[in-house]
């Protein structure tokens, strides 16, 4: 396992969510002596909702959850790392079906309400025999307290544990969110990101789920990026237990669910960004604000093309307050820019205005706020009413010293 990440944060205290119960072992998939298999059965009637990966080569367990996701319920999720079971073929797919099958007879309900997951090498068939025959202790030991072990359960290069917890109100009556995330490489989310799964205990039809899930992605998952690649296993799924005695949601939402929706996407955010601050070999976590484009998706192009570009990466990494290189990643956006209405600020210090330095520019709390762990990056293009957030991470050697030998 690599060192902790120096931008890591402690897990939060998870609470119960009722109708969730959780646990993990160690199945030996390709990990040793590490918990590789995590194993969540929800109370009867739980809906559910999820995004997935837009990339074009997605692995088996994509597919069957898309296909799962039809009858918007679920009964169980079971999650493995260590395998992405991804162009496994046939393989893959007898993979799937024989997880599927032992965790509903374990459960007593139809295999499709079975959610599968797989995180980790891509093109080894899944060793599904390892599983399966894991499952039925890991079934007995189901527990309400089972989040740790579970948040552990499904890491890969990740150096800590991703969990994110919130309460809210429906109609005066309190409910929980919690939720658990795993990504630290390949990530690049065009859909969710990596593999994360929310719970709450609201009981909500499983297309307003999807509604509520889909928005809250693009300002959460969506504005993050490590390394510009989008994985073949991104999975986001949203599982709602019904245990909750509030009043009746009414299937569009409304203001019904304005605090449920408030704490949905801080917890997603939260979740998001605590992937962004383990990005393999990251020492900094980077926040970058692109302010005054044309309209709020050419703030993000550019927003996106100062996260990806590994000129501007390398140049956080060691703490250099070369702006220079900002400019070029705002201009190679391929979106409307003027050079001589651009303002750049990094630390919150006005560095560049209209096109040239600020007369009287000291570089030197620039470069104090470079040498620490949280880089704020600020870009005003001057053209509009356009803006957009997103997060991402430094580039070093430790990035390549992990995906040199990943399969090692």
């Amino acid at each position: 396992m690599p060192s902790v990440s120096p931008l890591a944060v402690p897990l939060p205290e998870l609470p119960p969510v009722p109708g969730v119960r959780l646990a993990a072992c160690a199945a030996g998939i390709r990990y040793q002596n590490r918990s590789d298999l995590m194993l969540a059965e929800f109370s009867p009637g739980t809906t559910v909702a999820g995004v997935f990966t837009r990339n074009r080569c997605p692995g088996a367990p994509i597919d069957w959850c898309r296909s799962s996701l039809r009858s918007g319920r679920a009964r169980a999720l079971v999650v493995n790392s260590g395998n992405a079971n991804v162009f496994t073929g046939r393989a893959g797919r007898t993979a799937v079906e024989a997880t599927a099958a032992t965790a509903s007879r374990l459960i007593g309900c139809p295999a499709r309400q079975i959610f599968l997951a797989s995180t980790g090498v891509i093109g080894e068939a899944l060793p599904y025999e390892r599983l399966t025959a894991a499952l039925p202790a890991l079934y007995a030991d189901l527990s309400e307290h089972g989040w740790e072990a579970a948040a552990r359960a499904i890491m890969t290069t990740d150096t800590f544990p991703k969990a994110a917890t919130r309460t809210a109100t429906i109609g005066g009556t309190e409910v929980r969110l919690s939720g658990i995330a795993k990504g630290s490489g390949m990530i690049a989310p065009d859909m969710a990101t990596l593999l994360a799964f929310v719970f709450t205990d609201a009981k909500l039809p499983a297309p307003l789920l999807s509604r509520l899930l889909a928005a809250g992605t693009a300002q959460s998952f969506n504005a993050i990026t490590v390394d510009s690649d989008t994985s073949t296993s991104d999975t986001l799924l949203f599982f709602a237990t019904g245990q909750a005695h509030h009043p009746r949601v009414p299937p569009a939402g409304g203001s019904a669910l304005a605090d449920f929706r408030r704490a949905l996407f801080a917890l997603l955010s939260d979740l998001a960004i605590a992937v962004a601050r383990d990005g393999e070999g990251a020492g900094k976590l980077i926040t970058i604000d692109v302010s005054g484009a044309v309209s709020a998706r050419s703030a993000r192009r550019v927003a996106f093309a100062i996260a990806n570009s590994p000129l501007v990466k390398t140049a956080i990494a060691g703490a250099d307050a070369n702006w220079g290189r900002i400019v070029m990643a705002v201009g190679k956006a391929g979106e409307p820019a003027d050079r001589d209405r651009l303002s750049i600020a990094i630390g919150g210090v006005w560095l560049a205005r209209a096109g040239s330095v600020v007369p009287g520019y000291d570089e030197a709390p620039v470069v104090r706020h470079m040498q620490g762990h949280e880089i704020a990056i600020a870009v005003d293009l001057g053209l509009g009413k356009g803006s957009a957030r997103v997060f991402t991470c430094d580039l070093t050697h430790g990035y390549i010293e992990i995906n040199g030998s990943y399969r090692s």
